[in-house]
């Protein structure tokens, strides 16, 4: 396998995990009927978030890279509250 062939499959694994965090949270709010954001689908932003940066970076494509970039601050955040929320909820 070339290294570019590696690359590629590296972006389209990032972008699967990026498109399954809609599916995830689709399928939650349907079960529960209504709309709710799942754990998951933050973990699935973030994980799919990196991938994604580390193509862009291979790719040197700046306008994928400040997107992915910053969507990473909001997933890291998304799931720092949550794990406040869930800390403190503990301890009460």
């Amino acid at each position: 396998m070339s290294e570019e062939t590696l690359w590629v499959a590296i972006g389209f694994a990032g972008q699967a995990m990026f498109t399954s965090r809609f599916l995830i949270q689709w399928l939650v709010s349907e079960k529960r009927r209504e709309s709710v954001i799942p754990l998951a689908f933050w973990w699935f932003s973030l994980l799919g978030g990196v991938t994604l940066l580390s193509y862009a970076i291979w790719r040197r494509d700046p306008v994928i890279i400040a997107g992915q970039a910053t969507g990473l601050v909001v997933y890291a955040r998304n799931l720092m509250l949550i794990w406040k929320k869930n800390r403190a909820g503990v301890s009460s």
